[in-house]
This record gives structure tokens, C-alpha cells and sequence, in this order.
């Protein structure tokens, strides 16, 4: 019993953890000290990846030089605080949901996703088809009661801070808003002009597929993000009342963005990681068009 017990005791020491953040295992270590490091300590480095203290001996100074400042695995800026967008996120999404329960059903009426509708609260015909585009934008922050927020974003923060320490801010944001407007645009082109569409759930899931990228990237074990995926589209096809279509065309989205944003070749990433984020931009707003010339 006694020597079962330390074999396994053994077997869990042999897993490696970033020596900075030990509750993270890794896979990925410093190029230069060889010491174990997690997405959010990667700094990219001309050859593999680099530790915040190998970069900064480096520089000599302490501080890197404009040519070599700290990188993330996809080209971002490594900053102080690597989970500051997403609790922004966070906070936008929970004031919004305070002036809904505040305000009532005619906040919530005025912009959730409804393709073609006569809402009685608004006095006539709504919806994208009567050039309210900006329903695509805002339905993503709304959401439709305490369950759903607290499920969101609770999601949010766990696939989403440690997915913006390892992207950058800026590449951060560009994902969850073409995930969330992809997720948008797939919901108004299928489901039905009545049918209404709240949640921040089709962002998510493109984070959701972004991360299994760049986990595959970094060869981590992606059992467990698979689980929970899997978990997630059992729920998104079996309970009533979920718009399945925000679901998939965000994980869709964020599976394409997130591959272009950790596999661009370094001499044009920037130019692959926008450039892959506008042609899913564009191909939303093409959808959105399509499906306002059927109903009009």
C-alpha cells in the first residue's frame, strides 16, 4: 500500500508546473533557464518561448529595449495585470443586466437579436430586417435572467482571462467580438424572424474554440477542454430556450481567428491575425445582408 501510494505520489511530481503560478501544469519550458512556464508567463522569443526574468537579465537594464519588448505566444504586448479586458468584460455585461432588471422588458425588447418582429412594447415592427443592425452588437450583452448570467460569466472567466494573458489584449478583443458577431449573424440567417436572442454565450464559445487551438499549439492535454465542450453542446441541443446557432457560428469563428492568431508566421502575423479577423467580420455582415433580403 505504502509503495502504491508513493508511486502515485511520484507520478504526480513528474507532471510539470510553471514555477511561477504552481497550481498551472505545462507543458512549455524557458528556452534559456529551462524552467517550467504557463501561457501567461510565455514570452515569445526568437527561438521558442522565454520567462519574464530570463527577458528581463537579457535586456541588461531591466527593462526590454522597444525591439525586444516582452511578447505573448500570438505577438501581444504582455502587460500587468493579463486578466484587466476580461473583468472589464465582465463589468459591462453585469451593468447591462442591472439597467435590464431596472428598467424592465422594454430596455431588453429595444435590443436583444429578433430578426423581424411586431414587439408591443415598441409600438411596431422590429428587429435587424428594419436596419436595427446594431441588435447583432448589443444582444451580446444582454441576457436573460440570473442563471444565465452567472453561467456566462463565470465561463467568461475561466476560458477567458487565461486566453488573454496568452493572446494580448487587443487580439483578445478582436476574437470575442467576430466570435460574438459571427454567433449574431448565424442566429438571424436560421433561426425564426419572432424567435429572440440574448447572451454573451456565442463570444464565449468562440474563446472556447480559440483556446482548444492554442492548447493544441502548446501541446497541453485538451481532455479536459473537450469535456467541457462537449458537456456545453449537449446542453446548447437538449434544453429548450438556448439559441444553438450563436453557439456554433461563435465556436466556428473562434476555432478560424484563434488558428490564425497563434499559427501566423512571425514576419506577417499581424497582417494574418486582423486580416483573418475582417474576412469573418465581412462574412457575418454577409450573412446578415442575405437574410434581410429574404425577409424584406
Amino acid at each position: 500500500m505504502d509503495q502504491a501510494a508513493g508511486s502515485a505520489q511520484d507520478a504526480a511530481r513528474s507532471v510539470p508546473v510553471c514555477y511561477r503560478h504552481p497550481d498551472r501544469e505545462t507543458g512549455v519550458r524557458c528556452t534559456r533557464c529551462d524552467r517550467p512556464i504557463c501561457p501567461e508567463c510565455m514570452i515569445s522569443a526568437s527561438v521558442g518561448f522565454q520567462c519574464p526574468e530570463c527577458v528581463r537579465e537579457g535586456s541588461g537594464t531591466g527593462h526590454a529595449p522597444a525591439a525586444s519588448r516582452p511578447r505573448t505566444v500570438a505577438g501581444g504586448t504582455v502587460t500587468a495585470d493579463p486578466r484587466l479586458l476580461t473583468k472589464i468584460l465582465i463589468g459591462i455585461n453585469l451593468a447591462v443586466f442591472l439597467v435590464q432588471v431596472s428598467v424592465g422588458d422594454r430596455f431588453t425588447n429595444r435590443f436583444e437579436l429578433i430578426g423581424q418582429a411586431y414587439a408591443p412594447l415598441l409600438d411596431g415592427v422590429q428587429g435587424v430586417a428594419e436596419g436595427q443592425y446594431y441588435r447583432l452588437l448589443t444582444a451580446m450583452f444582454l441576457h436573460g435572467g440570473y442563471a444565465h448570467i452567472l453561467f456566462n460569466m463565470l465561463s467568461l472567466w475561466w476560458i477567458g482571462g487565461p486566453l488573454e494573458a496568452a493572446l494580448g489584449r487587443a487580439r483578445y478583443l478582436a476574437l470575442y467580438v467576430v466570435s460574438g458577431l459571427a454567433g449574431s449573424a448565424l442566429t438571424y440567417l436560421i433561426a425564426a424572424p419572432n424567435q429572440p436572442s440574448l447572451g454573451a454565450s456565442g463570444a464565449i464559445f468562440g474563446l472556447f474554440g480559440a483556446t482548444g487551438v492554442l492548447m493544441r499549439r502548446l501541446n497541453y492535454d485538451m481532455r479536459p477542454l473537450i469535456a467541457l465542450l462537449v458537456i456545453n453542446l449537449i446542453i446548447t441541443f437538449t434544453w429548450a430556450n438556448i439559441a444553438w446557432q450563436a453557439h456554433i457560428g461563435g465556436l466556428v469563428a473562434g476555432v478560424v481567428t484563434g488558428y490564425a492568431m497563434v499559427h501566423a508566421p512571425r514576419e506577417k502575423r499581424t497582417l494574418v491575425q486582423y486580416g483573418t479577423c475582417a474576412v469573418v467580420l465581412l462574412l457575418s455582415v454577409a450573412l446578415a445582408l442575405v437574410r434581410t433580403a429574404q425577409l424584406t
